[in-house]
């Protein structure tokens, strides 16, 4: 399942949730608007989960395995052309967390 997938069947839930609660308000059934209260809850709460796993790349620590095969490719240039091979590739891996905020901090 895509996460835009999930979010779709959670704003059906939500949808449905809101409206079977006012609903069940108006004809005073409490319990069937509780239900329905909770049921909206779990689909938003699996929402908040899902977008939590998923990240905004869809699939967690995923590899664009064309931007890596470019990146090796580069690499390799540099190293034919004379650059010490561990440099370059402490130079790669550092670039690659320039997001990420050191550890230890």
């Amino acid at each position: 399942m895509t996460p835009r997938l999930v979010r779709g069947v959670v704003l059906a839930i939500c949808g449905a949730g809101v409206a079977g609660m006012i609903v069940a308000s108006i004809v005073d059934a409490e319990g069937a608007a509780l239900t329905f209260g909770l049921i909206t809850a779990g689909a938003v709460t699996c929402l908040v989960v899902a977008t939590a796993v998923a990240g905004s790349g869809g699939r967690p620590g995923a590899v664009d395995e064309a931007r890596a095969a470019r990146v090796e490719q580069l690499l390799g240039d540099l190293v034919a052309a004379g650059a010490d091979e561990e440099t370059v590739r402490r130079l790669v891996r550092e670039a690659s967390n320039l997001r990420t905020p050191p550890t230890g901090v």
